[in-house]
């Protein structure tokens, strides 16, 4: 009696483990799927007191359970800044039915008054006065945070750091992922 049909049996059921062991060790693909940049070993921000720009107390643990998008500027918004503001704005118009799983945050890294036109532009944005708080200390946004749109995920880790001048279509694209996988937020 023959032995090969034992060996092509053997064969065929090996075949899939080696080629997926050697696809993923050899051929690994050159481009991820988020255009977003994840933030390594994410951590929650501190929960410290904050205060609105209206002078009242705020805390982002308030927002635990929302993804929140947010951008860390300067009180004197300028074009690039109100630009961030409003892809925040259109991303989450965007999510229809699942918007209310976003908020937005404009964390304010100095005290300079902010202009009554960019505030009544972006309602519905949290102004969160945040010069010299601990938030602004944390490794992922002491390093030069203006000019990027970052993402916070429902548990209050710093996750995601989209580029500067980002493209709102490919952020979209990322939320929309992130919130359709996600059972939390």
């Amino acid at each position: 009696m023959s032995r090969w049909p034992l060996f092509w049996v053997a064969a065929v059921s090996i075949a899939p483990f080696l080629l997926a062991y050697l696809t993923f060790y050899l051929w690994a693909p050159e481009s991820r799927m988020n255009y977003g940049e994840l933030i390594e070993a994410p951590r929650p921000l501190p929960d410290v007191a904050l205060t609105l720009a209206d002078g009242r107390p705020f805390r982002l643990g308030a927002l635990r359970g929302k993804w929140i998008l947010t951008q860390v500027d300067p009180g004197a918004c300028d074009e690039g800044c109100q630009r961030r503001l409003y892809h925040m704005r259109q991303v989450r118009r965007a999510q229809g039915k699942n918007m209310d799983r976003i908020e937005r945050v404009w964390l304010i890294s100095d005290d300079t008054p902010l202009d009554p036109a960019v505030v009544q532009a972006f309602d519905g944005t949290h102004f969160v006065r945040a010069a010299g708080s601990g938030v602004l200390r944390e490794p992922a946004l002491a390093a030069d945070p203006s000019g990027h749109i970052y993402l916070i995920d429902p548990l209050g880790n710093l996750m995601m750091r989209f580029p500067r001048d980002a493209d709102p279509t490919r952020i979209l694209r990322d939320i929309t992922r992130l919130l359709k996988a996600s059972q939390v937020g």
